[in-house]
Parts: structure tokens; sequence; C-alpha cells
């Protein structure tokens, strides 16, 4: 062994240090990599001996992952220290200390599968090698920790080097409890020495060199023996379920990425690379669940797409000085990329955890106490008993920026019901936001189809004093050997459209889209619409707030009052939705021409129909028109009175 490891590395012919960073991924590889690299016939772990139990028998439960909590022995308080005041005295000092004092906060060790510690437990157990923990007892745990460079980089730099490349900047232990605990491991690892020949310390790359330094002061008979350091009286420490909708909280990955390490451990797949991989399957991930929730009024999510959200991903990764990205980087890219929608099933994704075993989290029947998992928050806890504590963990990574990112949540089942329950038949009304985006695009299509009538009439003339509306290129090199220019010639288009059709789901199947109706308009701007579309009812985004898909629709601009035309008898001779609207549209436009905005251009019986009206199609093609634009304009809002527009805004998200 003092062959193969690095000088840097090892205490002494017995003793080794792998200093890693806590609760990162690509260390948990690494430590299990050095392990499977080196022969060693002891393990000891950087934790209290009273974790042992728990800890191991947690540990044979993975992947599921749990917390060992220990809750401090009895009732004491932490007393920060307080600034001196010379105008207090001694007792009045004493006493201001005594009001500013807080219980102690829990401490805990998670059992994470990409946690370093818990991986080299793991790795251990199996391989049937002695495990002893020896860190000391306390009560009051104080965590060490402090920003670490990217863990990514240890996948194209030896670790001696990683190590000893942050070493200048690594702080010395700012209290006295952590440097007590740096002498007390060393201590310990010179009593392990008489009686294994080769140990392995998997601990903190900030507590490395300190227990360096401890362990070299011991062999010079200057440091402090075990006898030299009291442990405290502790509780013992329980074992507990997690809610699965808190495990962001305990991982020190994303519970997505941490579900992708353990399947590659249970397939025998290679997972070195799982850190920037796991970010592609994520978002691929994040595609299903977005088709599979909005299925044919999601938008186009492409392989180009995505490859221009990673490229987003990867450059706010390096704007924050990171080479690999946190979930506010890639929610953040998705969202400015694809939308507030796909953004959150991205999110939802990245926040499940495959091989979760939660009974409790969403169960309304009784569960023991004892098998009730706790819930997690940000350095706290809710027991099962509903008792709130405050948490400090044993394996600190670095710290943690919460960010907030601004995404409009579904709502659950219970508030959808209840929504539905207290809807008024009698009072309904659209949107005015949508009204404008649906009123421009019906203006876009109607010149676009007037562009598309004008170039029928187009014509060709040689250059004579004017260019007219532009150099035709294609009969100017027809007519070379004339030594001539010809320009184009575009005549105003005559007349105006006053019909347009927009039939963004064709053929429509009538049970996707039972809601058939016809609007007036509120406003001179406004048209006079008749469309289908689904149910409103089916889909609750908000108190008064339903969302319906348009399947096809038809503007009357300017708007003429008409019957509804899902009513006319005149309209029975038709056979489907479409045709119902293609036929409302030719009968009541003045216009001989009707814009159509369709996938596919009008087939045969489209054009019978109307020249039954003696009225002539116009098609534009919805190619021409971005994929984002039309599946956000296909959703329309419908409210249940002039009342809920003052709040719809905070419940209605983008596609």
């Amino acid at each position: 062994m003092s062959d193969t490891v690095p000088e840097l590395l090892r205490l002494n012919d017995r003793v080794t240090l792998l200093p890693i960073i806590h609760g990162s991924g690509q260390f948990a590889w690494l430590t299990r990599r050095f392990m499977l690299e080196h022969n060693f016939d002891c393990l000891a772990v950087p934790l209290p001996p009273s974790f042992q139990q728990p800890v191991e028998e947690a540990v044979l439960e993975l992947p599921r992952p749990s917390i060992v909590l220990q809750h401090p022995a009895s009732q004491s308080t932490f007393e920060p220290p307080l600034p001196f005041n010379p105008e207090l005295s001694a007792e009045e000092y004493g006493e201001s200390a005594d009001e500013d004092a807080d219980p102690l906060p829990s401490s805990y060790v998670p059992i994470d599968p990409c946690q370093s510690v818990i991986m080299a437990i793991r790795a251990a157990m199996g391989e049937h090698i002695p495990r002893h923990f020896i860190d000391l007892e306390t009560n009051h745990f104080q965590p060490f920790s402090t920003v670490m460079p990217d863990a990514h980089a240890v996948r194209h730099v030896a670790i001696e080097k990683f190590a000893a490349a942050i070493l200048p900047s690594i702080p010395p232990p700012s209290d006295e409890l952590t440097r007590d605990r740096m002498h007390y491991m060393a201590a310990q690892l010179t009593e392990l020495e008489k009686s294994y020949q080769r140990i392995l310390l998997v601990t903190s790359i900030l507590h490395w060199p300190w227990i360096r330094d401890a362990h070299r002061l011991l062999r010079t008979d200057q440091g402090r023996s075990v006898d030299d350091l009291e442990n405290e009286e502790v509780s013992t420490p329980t074992r507990h379920k997690i809610n699965s909708k808190t495990l962001l909280f305990l991982f020190g990955e994303l519970p997505f990425i941490t579900s992708l390490h353990e399947r590659a451990r249970a397939e025998l797949e290679d997972d070195e690379n799982l850190q920037i991989d796991g970010v592609k399957e994520l978002l691929i991930a994040g595609r299903q669940s977005y088709l599979d929730d909005l299925g044919n009024r999601a938008r186009k999510i492409t392989p180009l797409l995505l490859s221009k959200c990673l490229q987003y991903i990867r450059n706010l990764s390096l704007i924050n000085r990171r080479m690999t990205p946190d979930m506010v980087t890639i929610i953040t890219a998705c969202k400015q990329v694809l939308g507030d929608q796909f953004a959150l099933h991205v999110a939802e994704v990245a926040t499940k955890y495959a091989y979760a075993d939660d009974p409790g989290a969403n169960s309304d029947q009784w569960i023991p106490e004892s098998d009730q998992p706790i819930t997690l928050g940000i350095d706290q806890a809710r027991l099962p008993n509903q008792d709130v504590v405050s948490l400090v963990n044993r394996l600190p990574g670095p710290p943690i920026s919460w960010q907030t990112i601004q995404l409009q949540r579904r709502p659950n089942d219970k508030e959808r019901h209840e929504w539905q329950h207290n809807w008024n038949p009698y009072s309904q009304c659209s949107y005015p936001p949508e009204d404008e985006r649906i009123e421009l695009l019906r203006n876009r299509v109607s010149e676009r189809a007037q562009a598309i009538m004008g170039q029928d009439l187009a014509r060709t003339e040689k250059f004579t004093t004017s260019v007219k509306d532009g150099i035709d290129i294609r009969d100017t090199i027809r007519h070379w050997y004339e030594k001539e220019i010809y320009v184009k010639v575009m005549p105003p288009s005559r007349g105006q459209l006053d019909a347009c059709l927009m039939l963004f789901d064709s053929p429509a199947d009538p049970r996707d889209y039972p809601w058939r109706t016809t609007w007036f308009a509120e406003h001179e701007w406004e048209s006079t619409l008749a469309f289908f579309a689904s149910d409103f009812q089916q889909e609750m985004v908000g108190p008064g707030i339903g969302l319906g898909i348009y399947g096809g629709a038809m503007f009357l601009y300017p708007p003429v009052p008409i019957r509804d035309i899902w009513r006319d008898r005149r309209l029975n001779f038709t056979a489907t939705l479409e045709e119902r609207l293609i036929a409302a549209a030719c009968m009541h436009s003045r216009s001989k021409h009707v814009a159509i905005m369709s996938p596919l251009p009008p087939g045969g019986g489209w054009k019978r129909l109307a020249r039954r009206f003696k009225k002539h199609l116009v098609h534009v093609p919805m190619s021409s028109f971005s994929d984002q634009e039309i599946q956000q304009l296909r959703m329309v809002h419908v409210l249940n009175g002039g009342e809920v527009r003052s709040y719809a805004a905070d419940f209605i998200r983008k596609a």
C-alpha cells in the first residue's frame, strides 16, 4: 500500500487519509474507486460511536434513504458570545446571555447514496472490512464548512493534486470544539494502528490538514491523547424515514441524479460521467413528463431546443464559476428557453427519487408514529409528533444558497374539486391579455393571406426608370442574353378579408372538444368569435379560472352579430367541426376570400364547401408561425366573472 497510495494522503505506513467534499456524487464515486484500487483492513469513520449501529442499519436499507437523528441529551442551551459592554456588570452580562440562549439543535447523519462517508461504509460492509467510528461524542455539534471548488474537477485532476491546490485556502478551525474533535480523531487513529495494518479515514478536506497536524504532534508527544478529551453523555440516535417530497433537503445531489447513481449501481453501468450526462437525462425525462401532461397542446421540444437549453445551462454555470449546474441554473435555463410549463415539469422530475419508500407521505390512513416519515426543511424538520426542531448536519457540504424562482405550481385534486364546485355557470368572461394576443394573430394571418392573394396578380416587366417592387432575379437570368434587367410589379390586393379561420387540430376528434360556443365582441377592436375547445371545467387552474384548449376558431372582423353557429340549422349539412366553421365563415363573410390557417392545405372537400357559397379559401401555413406562439395562443382561460380579472394573472401560466 505504501508504494501505491500517494505520499500526500498518507499519515504513515499504516494510515491513509482520503480528503473529500461531503454531499458530492463525484467524490462518492471517487471514494468507491479508491477503495477498490487499494487494500484496507479497517475503515475509520468521522462520526461518534453512538451513531454506528443506526447508521449501519440504515446503510443496509439503501437505496431507500433515511436519516439518523440525535437530539441533545438534556435541555441545555447554546449561549452565543455577546459583545463586551463595559456598562454591564458581570451578573447583568450573564442574565443577558441567558435571555439570548437558544435550545441546542439536533444533529443528524444523512443516509445519502451520494455521500462519500456513506459510500465508504457501504463498500466496507460489502467487503466485510471492520468499521470504527472515531469522532468525539458531543451534544453541541458545530459544522465546519466553507465554499469549495467544483467537485467535477476531480474527474481530470488526481485527488492529491486537488487537495494540494486548495490547501493554502483551508482555514483553521475557528472554535475549540472542532479543534478538540480533530485531536480526538488523530488520537483514535493512533489507537487503531495498534490493531490494524492498513487504515483508511474518509474525512472532509477541511479537516484533513488539521488531523495530520494533530497526528504529527502525537508522534512527538506534544499532542492530546484520548484520555485528555472527554466524551459527553449523549442520547441514542434514532432512524427515521423521510417524506419523499422533501428529499431535496437531505441529498447533496438532486434526487433525480441520485436515482441515476443507484440505477447504475444496480445494473452495473458506468456512472463516471453521470454528473453531466444526468443533466441531459433530466431534460429528456422532463420533456416526457411535459408531453404526457399537456398532450397535443404541448409545444414541440426538438433536439435543437434541448441543445440550446444545454448551452444556456453551460453559460450560466460558467458565469457562476461552476463546472456543473445546480438546480436553480437548470430551471432558469429551461424557463428562458422552453417556457414556464416545461421548467415546472423539469423541477418536479428533478426532485423525484425513484427508490423512495414513503408509505405515509400521501396517505390519509392512520400509520403508527414509528413508521411515519419526518418532513425536512431548510435546517429544520417536522417530527412525526408534529414538533419542529432545528437541525445541523454531521457531514456538512459546502454552504448552500437558497434562491426563489417564480413558477406557478399546479393545483392539487382537492383544490380543483373545490373550484369546480363553486363555479357559477351564469357568469363567464374571457381574459383580456389573451384576447389581445389572439386578435394580433388574426390580424397577421389576414395580412399574410392578402399578400398571398396579391402574389397571384404579380407580373414581371423590363426595368426602365424604377425598380418597382424589386429586381426579379429569375427572369433577369432567363433573359440574360438580352442584357436587360427585369423587375417585379406587385399590384395592390383587391378587397378586404373579414373572415379568418384557425384550425389548430385537424382532423379534430369531437370527444376532445366538447365546448362549442360563439362569443361576441366586448370592444370595437375585437372580433366575433366562434370556436370549439376542450372543456375548461375539467382543468381548473385557479379559483374561478378554467383552462380550455382551442381546436379551431372563426373570426369575423369588423364584428357582426350572428346566430350561434353551433345551433344554426342552416349549417346542419356539415359533418365535422372544421366543416361547420368553414361553412359559417363562408356564409357570414362579405368578401370573396376567406383566410384559413391550418397545418395542411385545404382538401377538395373544403374547397367544394367554399364554392357552395361562392368563396375561395386562401391558405396560410401554420408553419409560418412559431410553434411556441401557436401553443401559447391555443390556451383560452375562462373567468367566472369580471372580478376574477383582478387576480387572474397570479394563476395563469405560460405554455
